[in-house]
């Protein structure tokens, strides 16, 4: 039987630990098919700092999550061992070092993960353990910014740069993957062209506004197919209304409930791992990125739960 989070019922939401969802953690379990993690990393930004503090704020935030997904029709911490595994120490001081402490924790963590950020330049490692297990994997990635810039001053590794190196790694797959969300200035149009011959669909914030959330979904699962699915979600993919906490806020974005339903339109993708990075709580009003980056969250979990695979349940049972 999974050991399910603290009854509020009978602990007040506002006490005790602030585990993800007030969930078990995995050195309290043993096991889990799905782990929760934080990466406290921030020094691959460009802008305004403070994402190293996102894991502690969602873990925060994610204390009202409650155990049933009406939307999705799962009690994911029923269907799954669900487990929060605490933080990935990665050096502040040393990008590359950071990128290959954080490779390796990943490695380690025996479970599909849903990881916290952080920048956005945790999202290369992740891709490199993901693929270690699965192959080169197809990409949703949602966002306000392209981040397959080639550099920033001369440096490869940074919250703007880890898709294009992840391509160059032959880490994803370059048949099945997709922008969502991006809007915004850009330096020129060989931004445009150069992500599109890393092999990159685009569909804009305004597409989502003016074609729907459905049609949307639709042509993000034609995309991806049966392929083993990676999703990434910069919480900048949310206009600053809903998501005022982050370090590279754009204008024109996307609402919650928009990105909420796309990401329910997954349902029965092979998704075999993501993120949820960018929160900056710093910059955050009444705990609003905070809250909407603890339920994405949380959906990308019940994904998760749902996408269990027979081999899975097995694993499970034995």
């Amino acid at each position: 039987m999974n050991r399910g989070p603290v009854d509020s019922a009978q602990v007040p939401r506002f006490a005790g630990p602030a585990t993800f969802a007030r969930l078990p953690r995995l050195d309290e379990v043993g096991r889990a098919d799905v782990a929760v993690v934080g990466v406290p990393f921030d020094s691959g930004v460009s802008y305004r700092p403070g994402a190293r503090f996102g894991p502690a704020a969602v873990r925060e935030a994610s204390r009202l999550l409650r155990p049933y997904h009406p939307g999705l029709d799962v009690s994911p911490f029923e269907r799954v061992q669900v487990a929060d595994a605490g933080d990935i120490a990665a050096n502040p001081f040393d990008i590359a070092q950071a990128i290959e402490s954080i490779e390796e924790a990943a490695d380690a963590i025996d479970a599909r993960l849903v990881t916290i950020g952080g920048d956005h330049t945790i999202a290369l490692p992740l891709l490199r353990s993901v693929a270690r297990r699965h192959g080169p994997v197809a990409v949703l990635h949602f966002d306000a910014h392209l981040d397959t810039w080639d550099t920033y001053f001369g440096a490869e590794y940074t919250h703007g740069t880890p898709f294009r190196r992840a391509v160059e790694e032959g880490v994803v797959d370059t048949e099945a993957l997709s922008h969502v969300g991006i809007r915004g200035p850009l330096y020129g149009r060989k931004d445009l062209e150069e992500d599109r011959r890393l092999g990159f669909g685009i569909l804009t914030a305004a597409d989502v506004l003016h074609r729907g959330v459905r049609e949307v979904t639709d042509v993000l699962r034609q995309r991806v197919g049966d392929r083993p699915l990676y999703v990434s979600i910069d919480i900048d993919v949310l206009d600053p209304a809903h998501a005022p906490g982050t370090g590279t806020p754009e204008a024109g974005g996307l609402t919650s409930r928009e990105l909420l339903e796309i990401l329910r339109g997954l349902a029965g993708c092979r998704i075999v791992g993501a993120d949820v990075v960018e929160v900056a709580p710093a910059y955050d009003h009444a705990d609003i990125t905070s809250i909407a980056a603890s339920h994405v969250a949380y959906d990308l979990v019940s994904l998760l739960a749902l996408s269990q695979t027979p081999s899975d349940q097995s694993r499970e049972m034995s």
